[in-house]
């Protein structure tokens, strides 16, 4: 997870953001912590002098273009497909000597690849005919942005805490954006979104609720996977969408509607709320 106080950000994505992934070289399928939770040992680090991104494993790294040509993509990949939820989309597959130390330490043998020109077209609860326009995104699992808020995440810990359970910092859940300053949970209600004010303002509709897997339990510094926590706590209390109910929720998944520049500090708005909301997953 990498720490921004300021980035760019697209219909589609943040800026960097889950442009890559890796898949198994046998089926050319995603692979992630799901599955490998040594993946969250994996660190990346963007230097924004030279635009170049390295990754880093086990004492093993390699640098990649943060934002490649096409040209360059063409001289340097093959184009090819990936798999991810069930769908095939295209993608820029990176050659095997690049990754063959992190494949030794997975334990299994990936490729790197580097989102296609083709759009992901939103699935699940973001359809056209759901969101009311067309929308897409790289390779995340659902929708191009995930907002979660510190009061909720505060929440949590408090009653981790009185369960004799460690409290557990907000990055295991993967957000985009983190907001401050609110109540917890009342982001389960929200519509639309504004970030900052005036022409360069960011503007959020909110498609549903993110419907957590056991992924929180993974501790992102040592990849240990805690066998009952935060999975148990939130199962008590946080499974409210009725789209699917045996998956508890935490934070909210969007999609821009512009692009744009997004700040830390920026002013926060909800400009609008629902009782509406309905989970349909799009994972397939």
């Amino acid at each position: 997870m990498m720490k921004l106080y300021a980035c760019a950000y697209t219909p589609s994505s943040l800026d960097l953001d889950r442009n890559w992934m890796f898949v198994t070289a046998e089926k050319r399928e995603f692979i992630t912590i799901r599955t490998n939770s040594n993946m969250t040992l994996i660190t990346t680090a963007w230097d924004t002098v030279t635009d170049m991104l390295t990754i880093a494993l086990n004492g093993h790294s390699f640098e990649i273009p943060a934002h490649p040509t096409t040209q360059w993509l063409e001289k340097n990949t093959e184009l090819t497909k990936a798999g991810i939820w069930g769908e095939q989309t295209d993608a820029w597959e990176y050659s095997a000597m690049l990754t063959n130390p992190i494949s030794e330490f997975l334990k299994i043998n990936v490729r790197l690849v580097y989102k296609g020109p083709t759009p992901r077209v939103l699935r699940g609860s973001g359809t056209p005919e759901r969101l009311g326009r067309t929308e897409a995104t790289k390779f995340a699992d659902m929708m191009p942005v995930l907002v979660a808020s510190m009061a909720s995440m505060n929440e949590l810990n408090d009653r981790l805490a009185n369960a004799g359970e460690d409290k557990i910092e907000i990055d295991r859940f993967r957000p985009n954006i983190i907001i401050r300053g609110s109540v917890p949970w009342v982001e389960d209600g929200w519509k639309t979104l504004q970030i900052g004010e005036g022409e360069h303002r960011l503007d959020l509709d909110v498609v549903c609720r993110c419907l957590r897997c056991q992924v929180p339990n993974v501790h992102p510094i040592t990849a240990e996977k805690h066998p009952r926590q935060p999975w148990n706590q939130m199962m008590k209390y946080r499974r409210i969408d009725a789209g699917l109910k045996f998956k508890p929720s935490f934070g909210m998944l969007c999609a821009p509607s512009v692009e744009g520049h997004l700040e830390v500090g920026m002013k926060f708005q909800v400009k609008a709320m629902t009782n509406d909301h309905f989970f349909i997953s799009p994972m397939k």
